[in-house]
């Protein structure tokens, strides 16, 4: 029979007790930030399962790594110390174990209503680095700005190309977006327009949180790399195109990017997706030994885009995609990003790039949609070439298990005017 909690779960809920995803939140307004984990429609505050001594086995039995504003302490714990976390937590909230279903004090204190919380992002991130990993989206991108000759640069066959981005303007889902200005190309010898942004795009993305780090100058080994990661939430990297476009050369996206992204609250371990591991593509050419996975993997998670534009009451689905498309895995990302001797740390974000699958309905970006601008997107009696001010972008991910679902709630984010 399936693993099952006291507490009722609906069927197509994301949070059954086979998830069990953390996140940060305040209970109250004025409360201090816990960690929790989702289960139904509530939110366990593990701050008072760890004070009434629950975490009682050998790692977690003396830490104070629930009683943090953040996850970074458990996350630097490490594999051993997340099996711990989530064995226990699996047993405490099954149909039938007592410890927590039949003491309606600790019931009380220790299970909230989703409702009524206030989601915080769940780590402090040091660094965020986003990748650029689905092949679909590279070939897509480089057909409309280089042409169907050569779309993709031959180095991206042989590394996961990235960026390092801003930490400072990951928002939490549910921010307001401020559309960004900034320059454009000129026309002729004129000097660049400069103004707000007439290409605002959303990019569909997923993001590893990275667990215990590495020394600097000591890389990790591919065939290890899942170790490091915690686990994946939704991510939308808002772009700029035109100003990105103007920037862009020779060093990457800057002003484009900067202004904004967003974060689902809840991170999904590697444990909860294990079921839903699927092959990954394969790589031609091989990689170097560096990238040679011994098991290389995907995960089959479904993606969805739905944008509410301005001033309507109802969303359209603009885009279907999944996650076992990249191209490039989660473990190799991770590897190549220390294999200089680079030192990732507790908390750091590293982001897929926009996953984009084959068909026209699963592209990940307004850019790939909409052929820069060239064949406006049709929502429900309105178009769209690129977001306008009041529109709402709204990404959820979901895995099918057999009678449940394993899922990241949503990551929403709405566009509003720049300042005067």
């Amino acid at each position: 029979m399936a693993l099952q909690s006291f507490i009722e779960v609906e069927p197509d809920s994301h949070f059954p007790i086979q998830n069990l995803p953390y996140g940060v939140f305040k209970p109250e307004p004025a409360s201090v930030a816990r960690p929790g984990v989702a289960i139904g429609e509530y939110v366990l505050d593990l701050s008072e399962i760890s004070k009434a001594g629950l975490f009682n086995d050998p790692i977690l039995k003396d830490s104070d790594c629930f009683l943090q504003p953040n996850l970074n302490k458990f996350l630097s714990l490490g594999r051993p110390a997340w099996k711990e976390a989530r064995d226990m937590l699996q047993k405490l909230l099954s149909s039938n174990e007592a410890t927590l279903r039949d003491n309606a004090n600790l019931r009380l204190k220790s299970l909230v209503p989703m409702g009524k919380v206030e989601m915080l992002l769940p780590m402090e991130i040091g660094d965020y680095t986003d990748f650029f990993s689905s092949m679909h989206h590279a070939k897509n991108c480089g057909t409309i700005f280089r042409g169907p000759a050569n779309p993709v640069p031959a180095n991206w066959f042989h590394l996961p190309i990235a960026y390092h981005g801003r930490a400072s303007s990951v928002v939490i889902s549910g921010t307001d977006i401020v559309r960004p200005r900034g320059q454009f190309a000129p026309s002729g010898n004129s000097p660049p327009p400069f103004g707000p942004s007439q290409k605002l795009d959303f990019e569909l993305e997923m993001a590893a949180v990275v667990g215990p780090g590495n020394e600097l100058g000591k890389p990790i080994d591919v065939n290890e790399a899942s170790d490091h990661i915690f686990g994946v939430l939704l991510m939308n990297d808002w772009s700029a195109r035109d100003i990105q476009a103007w920037e862009y050369v020779p060093l990457g996206p800057f002003l484009g990017k900067s202004f904004g992204t967003t974060l689902s609250p809840w991170i999904v371990t590697l444990d909860a997706l294990e079921p839903f591991a699927c092959d990954s593509p394969k790589q031609d050419p091989q990689p170097l030994p560096y990238l040679a996975e011994k098991i290389s993997k995907n995960y089959d998670i479904s993606l969805e885009v739905q944008i509410k534009p301005a001033g309507k009451e109802d969303s359209c689905v603009v885009t279907r995609s999944n996650f076992k498309y990249l191209y490039w895995t989660l473990t190799q990302q991770l590897a190549h990003h220390t294999i200089n001797g680079c030192n990732l740390r507790p908390g750091d974000l590293l982001g897929t790039g926009t996953i984009s699958g084959p068909e026209p309905e699963s592209l990940g970006c307004l850019l790939e949609l909409t052929w820069n601008g060239q064949k406006p997107l049709s929502l429900d009696g309105f178009t769209r070439k690129f977001l306008e001010d009041g529109d709402e972008v709204t990404f959820t991910g979901f895995c099918k298990g057999d009678g449940y679902t394993v899922g990241f709630g949503t990551c929403s984010g709405k566009i509003v005017p720049p300042t005067p």
